[in-house]
């Protein structure tokens, strides 16, 4: 976003907060939220397209996008975890519906993936080295290479899903009016592309909120069967120092924003 990506929704907006995770104590609740208590330690996350963000003392957040925090982790732990879970939580729960058994392929997965295998693809061959055909992919890079190896080693009726959908860009180059079913467009043509010559579902993913979801996570969390390791904090007002760090690649892991 501060590079520019998403200017045509948010550009008319600015000033902007930004942010999206966040773990604290609930400061204040409306008069008709029952869920939600004052002083209670919750976790969540805004929708990527929310003009009011979490980099601030006091974020504002609706009952359904918050969820009481993980008791067995930190608030700097819990803040690492609700934007990236929802995310994988809305490909493989909600899109691809994957069942115990099944197998599935993350592209790009990183250190924070739990896996049967890992592959380098830097310096293995990813197609001569898995062995069989997956049930879903989640392909984070989103590039046409990691596209035809995600969608070539799907079985027929397998769900092939990526994380970088063209709305925001397309949006970007040729104003909302125009972009979005431009998007909407090329989206609709894949499906039907890679219906007929894969028998596969073709899906973009995006978060949103889904406090089912959310309560599940914090279940998982709790096992400890659910962890994003956080790589490095920065202060809240050292904000710029750490996008540049992640925008340079000096840290590849998660980076959290600490308020003083």
């Amino acid at each position: 976003m501060r590079s520019g990506y998403g200017r045509s929704i948010f550009e008319p907006l600015l000033p902007l907060i930004l942010g999206r995770d966040v773990s604290g104590e609930v400061a204040a609740v409306g008069a008709q939220v029952k869920s939600l208590t004052v002083g209670q330690e919750v976790f969540g996350a805004l929708h990527p397209t929310a003009v009011r963000g979490t980099y601030t003392d006091y974020a504002i957040l609706s009952k359904d996008e918050l969820s009481p925090k993980p008791a067995s982790v930190t608030h700097v732990e819990a803040s690492a975890i609700p934007f990236a879970a929802l995310t994988a939580w809305r490909a493989l729960k909600s899109t691809a519906r994957i069942s115990e058994g099944q197998r599935l392929l993350v592209i790009g997965g990183g250190g924070a993936v739990g896996a049967e295998q890992a592959v380098d693809y830097t310096s293995e061959d990813i197609e001569s080295v898995i062995k069989g055909k997956f049930d879903a992919v989640l392909d984070t890079i989103g590039v046409p290479e990691t596209e035809r190896i995600g969608t070539n080693l799907l079985n027929r009726g397998g769900h092939y899903m990526t994380l970088q959908g063209e709305a925001a860009a397309l949006s970007d180059r040729y104003g909302l009016p125009i972009g979005l079913p431009v998007a909407t467009a090329v989206l609709w043509k894949k499906k039907i592309q890679y219906k007929y010559s894969h028998g596969i579902e073709y899906s973009w993913i995006y978060m949103r909120a889904d406090l089912e979801g959310l309560h599940e996570i914090r279940k998982l969390s709790e096992a400890g069967k659910l962890t994003v390791p956080v790589e490095k904090t920065f202060p809240i007002t050292r904000v710029r120092e750490a996008h540049e760090a992640k925008d340079k690649k000096l840290i590849l892991g998660k980076v959290v924003l600490e308020l003083d």
